[in-house]
C-alpha cells in the first residue's frame, strides 16, 4: 500500500556545457576541460528518464540560480554534476545555493566540495589526519623562489582545476628551466597559484566510492607502461583525452587492478579515512600514486567524480569501475539518487 501512494521524483540536473574539446596544443580548450560535451548532458537526461525520474535541466550558469529559485516548489531532489564558473571555490557555489534555498541536493557540502577543489588545502588536511601525501609547494607566481626541501623530479599542476586540465605531457620537470617554463605557461593560462609536487614513477590508482555508507568500487589503474616512450607517465591531457578516448593504446585502463591484500588494505583505509574527514556524500572518486617501493600517496579527492556514459566513452573511470562491480550506468545513478534522498529522510515518500 506504501508503495502505491510514493510519487515519481523529480530531478533538477544541474551541469556545465563544455563547447571545445580539451586539446593541449589550443591552451585556451583547457579552460572548460572539468565540464561536459552536450553529448554528455543529452543522453545523461535520457538515462534519469529511464530510472523514472522527471527531469528539470538546469545548466549551472549565472541564471541557476533564479531558475533554482522559480522551480523550487516542484524540485525533489538536485543532482548536482555542477563545477561551477568563476572563482578558486567555484565548485562551492551551486551547493551553497541549495543550502540558502533549502533543497535537497546529492554530493557533498559546499565546504567539502571548496576544499577538495583546492589541491593545496586538501593535502593540508590529508597531512593534518596522517594520510600519506607528496610534499608540494604553492607557487603564488612563477617567480616564487622553490623551497629547499623539494628535489627534481617534481610535477606542476593547476590549484584548482581537474580532468587533466592544465596537465601536459611537460608537467613533469627535470630543471630549474622546465620548472619555470611550465610555472608561466599555468599561470597565463588559468591566472591562480600553481602546485608544486614532488613526482614519483610508482604505479597509479583511482578508487571510486559510492552510496552512504560508502562501498569502494573496484581499483582502476592507468597501464603507464604502454604508453609510447615519448610520453610522460602521467595521466595528462594527452593520454586521458586523446589516447584513452581514440583507443589508441590496448589494455592501458586495468580494471580491476592487480593489487596484493596489503596495498589494497592501504588504499581502503585511506579511503575511508578521506571520506569520513572531509565528510564526503554520496560518490567520489580518490587518485593515489606510489613510489618505487609500492608506498601509496593520495593526490587528490574527485567530487563530483567524472559520470559520462558509456555510449559516449568507455574510459570514463568512475562508470567502468562501476560496471566491473556489476553495475551499469542507470543503477549508478539510481544509487546516488537514494543516497542523497535517504540523508535527507525522504526515500521512503518517493518512487526512488
Amino acid at each position: 500500500m506504501v508503495d502505491t501512494m510514493k510519487k515519481q521524483v523529480t530531478i533538477a540536473f544541474l551541469y556545465n556545457v563544455r563547447h571545445v574539446y580539451p586539446d593541449p596544443d589550443n591552451p585556451e580548450s583547457q579552460l572548460e576541460t572539468d565540464f561536459d560535451s552536450p553529448e554528455t548532458i543529452e543522453k545523461m537526461i535520457i538515462h534519469f528518464q529511464n530510472c523514472g525520474y522527471k527531469i528539470i535541466p538546469i545548466e549551472a550558469n549565472k541564471e541557476a540560480y533564479i531558475e533554482l529559485y522559480k522551480q523550487k516548489e516542484h524540485i525533489d531532489l538536485v543532482f548536482n554534476f555542477s563545477e561551477g564558473i568563476y572563482g578558486h571555490d567555484r565548485e562551492a557555489q551551486l551547493p551553497a545555493m541549495l543550502e540558502m534555498l533549502q533543497i535537497p541536493y546529492t554530493g557533498s557540502k559546499p565546504l567539502t566540495q571548496a576544499l577538495v577543489l583546492n589541491k593545496a588545502k586538501a593535502k593540508d588536511i590529508f597531512k593534518a589526519n596522517h594520510i600519506p601525501t607528496l610534499p608540494y609547494q604553492v607557487f603564488a607566481t612563477p617567480q616564487d623562489s622553490l623551497a629547499a626541501y623539494l628535489s627534481f623530479p617534481l610535477i606542476v599542476k593547476p590549484l584548482s582545476e581537474g580532468s587533466s586540465a592544465g596537465i601536459t605531457n611537460k608537467s613533469v620537470v627535470y630543471s630549474e628551466k622546465e620548472l619555470r617554463e611550465q610555472l608561466h605557461s599555468i599561470y597565463d593560462l588559468f591566472h591562480k597559484p600553481i602546485l608544486v609536487e614532488t613526482f614519483v614513477d610508482g604505479r597509479e590508482f583511482s578508487v571510486g566510492m559510492l552510496g552512504d555508507p560508502p562501498i569502494i568500487l573496484p581499483f582502476i589503474e592507468p597501464n603507464h607502461h604502454q604508453l609510447p616512450k615519448e610520453y610522460e607517465k602521467i595521466d595528462s591531457l594527452e593520454v586521458k583525452w586523446i589516447l584513452e578516448e581514440q583507443g589508441s593504446i590496448d589494455n592501458y585502463l586495468i580494471c580491476p587492478a592487480h593489487v596484493d591484500d596489503n596495498l589494497r588494505k592501504q588504499i581502503e583505509t585511506m579511503c575511508f579515512v578521506i571520506w569520513n574527514v572531509f565528510e564526503i556524500n554520496d560518490f567520489c572518486r580518490i587518485d593515489f600514486r606510489c613510489d618505487s617501493l609500492d608506498n601509496p600517496f593520495v593526490l587528490e579527492i574527485n567530487s563530483p567524480a567524472g559520470l559520462i556514459p558509456p555510449e559516449i566513452s568507455t574510459t570514463s573511470y568512475f562508470p567502468l569501475a562501476a560496471r566491473q562491480a556489476g553495475m551499469d550506468y542507470e543503477t549508478v545513478l539510481k544509487t546516488i539518487v537514494q543516497s542523497a534522498l535517504r540523508r535527507y529522510g525522504r526515500l521512503n515518500t518517493l518512487d526512488a
